[in-house]
């Protein structure tokens, strides 16, 4: 059997952060024999290690206005997903949440983690909630960021990514239209009333990511198999239960136009044990609010770790 792993991962500095922020610094190794990236984060604490899973057509910096701050008390990684950031993009490859789950669980076996705490946003709730419902034993805690999988209804703009050539013409106009001209638009509908600021941000920000061909295949193998012109394809709600002994944190934004909040709220009634917190923010409340969210995710770890020594001390009684 070939190796998981081939090569030590190499390391340079992503970013330094804000004064007093931990360092970022971004790995590179083999992993079945395509290149996966991470970002990396603070030191190990002995504790489960934080793992920020971003959404479709992100990548790891995408949790660049948090993992610094987590960094500081925690060690954190956060993987570009297969078909995203400076990970491989093959074309015919298994772009499905198992699959992902899969290969970050033979990220981590390769790095020497047993258990970690997922953050997941969007899709990445997804890849996270399929990591939890495959890999129990290696799951500490759960926090899903506007995630998808709870609920059928999506967003016009990713429902019409999905029809066929549309990426291509939507990549060509963005090409063609001059800085000036996006720029006016995105005011204009700011100040109609028409869309967010941060979600036009948002858009602008995948079109950019998408400008590779193989990064659009990618995307498209990736989202045809999660959705269609009809909404989310997959339903993770009927296996909930499942996830209900883990301490889960549940944030997502009363503005998001992409996935409705009230699929948040259904799987917060689905596990009555977890926290729910509710933002005025859209499809991203951690570039939206991020002193929140990193507060709430530190808060999450902090009640896992005290119900973890109460239990060793309750074993050793």
């Amino acid at each position: 059997m070939p190796p998981i792993v081939t090569g030590a991962a190499d390391a340079s500095t992503a970013w330094c952060g804000e004064p007093g922020a931990a360092q970022v610094e971004r790995h590179h190794i083999t992993l079945h024999g395509r290149p996966m990236s991470y970002l990396e984060a603070g030191e190990d604490t002995g504790g489960p290690i934080l793992v920020l899973l971003h959404g479709l057509a992100g990548d790891a910096t995408h949790w660049r206005d948090v993992i610094a701050g987590l960094g500081l008390q925690t060690h954190v990684l956060a993987p570009d997903l297969l078909g995203h950031g400076a990970s491989a993009t093959p074309p015919n490859a298994d772009y499905t949440v198992s699959a992902h789950a899969s290969r970050l669980r033979d990220l981590l076996r390769c790095l020497g983690h047993q258990r970690v705490s997922l953050v997941g946003h969007s899709f990445g709730g997804g890849v996270a909630m399929a990591f939890a419902y495959q890999f129990p034993e290696r799951t500490e805690t759960l926090t899903l960021i506007a995630s998808g999988g709870l609920g059928p209804e999506l967003g016009i703009a990713l429902r019409t990514a999905c029809l066929p050539g549309i990426l291509r013409v939507a990549h060509t106009l963005n090409k063609l239209t001059p800085p000036w001209v996006a720029r006016l638009v995105q005011h204009s509908a700011t100040a109609l009333g028409l869309a967010r600021g941060a979600d036009l941000d948002e858009l602008g920000r995948v079109l950019h990511a998408l400008q590779d061909l193989a990064g659009r295949q990618a995307f498209l193998c990736t989202l045809r198999g999660v959705a269609g012109w009809s909404g989310q394809r997959l339903d993770a709600t009927d296996r909930l239960y499942l996830l209900a002994e883990l301490p889960i944190l549940l944030i997502t934004g009363r503005q998001d136009g992409c996935i409705p909040y009230q699929h948040t709220l259904r799987a917060h009634q689905l596990l009555p044990g977890s926290r729910l917190e509710l933002l005025d923010a859209g499809h991203c409340p951690h570039t939206e609010h991020p002193e929140k969210v990193t507060a709430l995710i530190l808060e999450l770890l902090g009640r896992s770790e005290h119900c973890r020594i109460q239990s060793r001390g309750r074993s050793a009684s």
